[in-house]
């Protein structure tokens, strides 16, 4: 049994120790990764605004960043951190920065409107578009929301959701991407830190257990009178 004991506790503590040094190489590239995105994003040097209470605003107004931030958590359904909002440090490099970022480029374009220039008269199902300008209210739509073949809707779409937007979105999708990753990665060299030590403890413990006890026998010898005198007699 103690045999046993000393052999799983030595596999305890070498498994263990493989977890230790696998968290701290998860941990090392982690903050790599940390590091790198704070450097882009500090080289992009895309900030939010706050005002002097600081909260977000849009445009001049905390209006505004309420309703983006409306957009973000009621319309999208994303759980913004208010941690990760921090008006000491307004570069865009967190997740919740990101998303709120991407939201408000959203934002503005759901609720803009477009100029639209017909050269010459166009007919669309029966209905006849005299040449002219339009102004066309995007009203909340989307990429797909268009109808592209529509003489006024097929322009105001590819003026609203323009490259450069789609662009913008999906960049600011990849930083919220990494930027979440990261986290996992954090915790997940939390957890095989915890897992690490755990076993590492308890092998040490087990192989305690499992050494042979000391024992010392201490043989006491009680002379009576006649093992003394057996003892002379003989002598």
């Amino acid at each position: 049994m103690a045999k046993k004991l000393k052999t799983i506790g030595a596999v305890l503590s070498v498994m263990g120790l493989i977890c230790l040094v696998a968290s701290g190489v998860a941990l090392y590239r982690t903050q790599q990764g940390m590091d790198a995105l704070k450097k882009f994003s500090a080289a992009q040097n895309v900030e939010l605004s706050y005002d002097d209470d600081g909260k977000l605003i849009d445009r001049g107004t905390t209006e505004g960043a309420e309703a983006i931030m409306t957009l973000l958590k009621d319309d999208w359904g994303y759980p913004v951190l208010e941690n990760e909002l921090n008006p000491d440090d307004p570069v865009v490099n967190t997740a919740s920065e990101y998303m709120f970022q991407m939201a408000t480029i959203v934002y503005h374009v759901l609720h803009g409107t477009q100029t639209v220039v017909l050269e010459e008269d166009v007919e669309y199902n029966g209905e006849t578009f005299a040449a002219g300008t339009y102004e066309f209210d995007v009203d909340g739509r989307y990429w797909t929301d268009f109808d592209r073949r529509h003489p006024i809707e097929g322009p105001a779409r590819e003026q609203a959701w323009s490259g450069t937007v789609h662009g913008l979105v999906g960049e600011l999708g990849v930083g919220v991407v990494t930027h979440t990753s990261i986290q996992v990665g954090y915790a997940t060299s939390a957890i095989l830190a915890a897992i690490g030590l755990l076993s590492l403890l308890t092998g040490w413990a087990l192989f305690g257990l499992g050494k042979e006890p000391k024992t010392t026998v201490e043989v006491e010898e009680v002379l009576t009178d006649e093992v003394v005198e057996k003892v002379l007699v003989d002598a």
